[in-house]
């Protein structure tokens, strides 16, 4: 009785899933997915596997190839993989690499998202996922509410700002620390508001398996689901969000660059033009974080992050735990045979 009991309460949240305007739920785990960005690279070359959640599933990459793992309203697990391309050696320098790995994440996520929404919400309206238009249309949504949400809107309320505290308008780095704090504060209320969102709450505890399952992976721990459940944290050192004070920093400094006597959209405009140089510096701090994680500034700088992925990920049930190894698997398998 108890086990029937349990099926039909997993059902449930699965069917909970089904609410809602597709493109609308779709959109929005997009834009969450990508800001639960891949952990950074290890330490140990041997181990260097990050992940990202997805809508009902996990995605891992490794350093040959990415596959992701879902699970669909029936609770059957749908998986993919592909091999990764090889970077030109001129792509792999410094600064320019970190712009190329923001691609590849934006457009890996994309492909895990794109696939994990065709599975998990099959025969939802159609009889099949979204149309690659419906798709385009979603994605185009998302960047616009990415970019709308954390980079118009706190460039605006600091030009308000500005106005009522001329000294904010008239030195560029203070206005660009308004900037920075106010987006980081926009970051914490749009993580918490749409952890409230049941759908959306559980990418954060596929989030957390995700984590879980790179601990045990990483330790060499046996991959067995209710081992990896109890035994490992949800939170995880590499992960991208604990290092958003660094991107912050770099943020302000790299847009105190701008003119503070250019126009509002000038400005707005240069921000988004220098997303990629943002990216570049970031990454190259972080790469030299991962290799020197006993310099204590880097573990300050990670504090915050920490703290954050209290926000960004919940406990997973064991469900997703045994879908988070089984894209790790896609991801690894092989290994033992190198």
């Amino acid at each position: 009785m108890h086990m029937k009991e349990s099926l039909q309460d997993k059902k449930g949240v699965r069917e909970s899933r089904a609410r809602g305007p597709l493109m609308v739920r779709v959109a929005f785990g997009l834009v969450e997915a990508l800001l639960l960005s891949p952990a950074r690279e290890s330490a140990d070359a041997a181990k260097n596997v990050g992940g990202q959640a997805v809508i009902e599933g996990v995605m891992m990459r490794g350093p040959e190839k990415w596959a992701v793992a879902v699970r669909d309203l029936k609770g059957e697990v749908h998986s993919k993989s592909e091999p990764l391309k090889k970077r030109h050696p001129f792509l792999k320098k410094p600064l320019l690499r970190g712009v190329v790995a923001l691609v590849e994440a934006l457009v890996l996520g994309i492909k895990a998202i794109d696939f994990s929404a065709s599975k998990v919400y099959e025969d939802e309206e159609s009889g099949e996922g979204l149309s690659p238009l419906a798709i385009g249309l979603t994605i185009g949504f998302s960047l616009l509410l990415g970019i709308g949400l954390f980079i118009f809107l706190p460039l605006y309320v600091t030009r308000l700002v500005g106005l009522v505290f001329p000294l904010v308008e008239d030195s560029s780095l203070l206005f660009n620390l308004v900037d920075g704090l106010i987006r980081v504060g926009v970051f914490l209320l749009y993580v918490t508001a749409i952890g409230l969102w049941k759908e959306m709450r559980r990418i954060y505890e596929y989030h957390g398996a995700e984590h879980k399952v790179i601990h045990a992976y990483e330790r060499g721990e046996a991959l067995e689901p209710q081992s990896v459940l109890e035994k490992f944290s949800p939170h995880h050192p590499r992960c991208g969000t604990s290092f958003l004070l660094i991107v912050m920093l770099v943020s302000i400094l790299v847009f105190s660059l701008i003119p503070k006597d250019w126009a509002f959209m000038m400005k707005f405009g240069s921000r988004l033009v220098l997303i990629p140089l943002i990216a570049g510096i970031s990454y190259e701090m972080l790469k030299l974080s991962a290799r020197r994680s006993d310099i204590r500034l880097f573990s300050i700088l990670s504090m915050p992050g920490l703290f954050l992925q209290r926000l960004t990920t919940r406990e997973p049930d064991q469900d997703q735990v045994e879908v988070a190894i089984a894209a790790l698997g896609l991801v690894t398998e092989g290994e033992d045979d190198r």
